[in-house]
């Protein structure tokens, strides 16, 4: 009977670990940072946070509608239900005070998402020459130039962007192939390969300032986007996905331009609408940022032909 005992006990512990590993280290991250909230406002009001119940995970909601928008609500419940599984708890996020409510909130407040500015092409160009004028060591200005354009240009999640290893980079004749070992959208490590050409104007190209980077940082594994320590020392320790979003910001402020809600994003969905202007299709920009469903490109679509494909274009006033 121990052993019998022992070996659930072990499978139940296994079966656990299943579960975290089939999310990503940021996934599990943001899934406790949200239960924390939840947990705060439960510990306030008396309430069980874990197991909780559809009727206060309900409350929770309204309280949180207050000041959120409805994408944070359902990411909040997501993050809810997720950690009831993780911890072998059942929870009905699809019961009908919840999805009523949400319903109710929605009309109330309205469902119109306004996501993070696109960086475009005339942004970019800006930020390339701050950089390139800005009174810095080569190796800072290169390592700057490579984040921002190739994150760019590869129509990169942040996350994505620096978990790039040297390993994962070959240059080829027409330019730069980069391997993703796993994405958000490729949570079982398929893998997939992003091609970055050439480009006309070596200043704003990111394949050659990426080989510059290289060569002047000495990087021949590991990480190719490192932090610096004091006196720009390079160090072997990768770059955080928020230290991107603050780069960028930096640069945008150096160039004049207002950066309040500008963040890593930024890079990808900029990528997207400056194809889109120049005439991609959808299957095209989605086979390099690696969106699964059209909804979003579309988006990004729409956005660039707002005026190009206008109805009043042909009012002749």
């Amino acid at each position: 009977m121990n052993d019998l005992t022992t070996d659930l006990k072990s499978l139940h512990e296994a079966t656990l670990n299943n579960l975290k590993s089939s999310k990503a280290t940021n996934t599990l991250r943001a899934y406790k940072s949200d239960f924390k909230d939840f947990g705060t406002f439960c510990a306030k009001h008396g309430l069980n946070s874990l197991p909780s119940e559809p009727k206060i995970v309900s409350l929770y909601l309204t309280h949180l509608s207050k000041n959120s928008k409805i994408s944070t609500l359902r990411r909040r419940l997501v993050s809810i239900s997720m950690v009831h599984k993780l911890k072998g708890h059942y929870l009905d996020t699809k019961h009908p005070i919840i999805i009523e409510n949400l319903m109710g909130i929605r009309r109330v407040k309205g469902s119109i998402q306004k996501g993070k500015k696109p960086i475009l092409i005339n942004q970019l160009k800006k930020i390339i020459n701050v950089i390139n004028e800005k009174k810095t060591d080569d190796i800072k200005k290169f390592r700057d130039k490579s984040i921002i354009l190739v994150g760019f240009a590869g129509g990169f999640r942040r996350t994505e962007l620096i978990s790039i290893d040297q390993e994962d980079l070959e240059f080829v004749p027409e330019g730069l192939k980069i391997s993703i070992r796993r994405s958000k959208t490729d949570q079982f490590g398929e893998g997939t390969i992003k091609g970055l050409p050439y480009f006309a104007n070596e200043n704003y190209c990111p394949v050659v300032n990426l080989k510059r980077w290289l060569d002047i940082s000495k990087i021949s594994s590991g990480p190719v986007f490192r932090r610096f320590s004091k006196g720009l020392s390079l160090t072997d320790k990768r770059l955080t996905d928020q230290s991107v979003a603050l780069l960028i910001k930096e640069y945008l402020k150096m160039a004049g331009i207002e950066n309040t809600n500008y963040a890593g994003h930024s890079l990808r969905s900029g990528f997207a609408t400056v194809a889109a202007e120049y005439g991609a299709d959808e299957r095209s920009i989605m086979a390099m940022t690696g969106h699964k469903t059209t909804q979003m490109v579309r988006r990004y679509i729409q956005e660039a032909n707002i005026f190009k494909n206008n109805a009043l274009n042909k009012i002749k006033i």
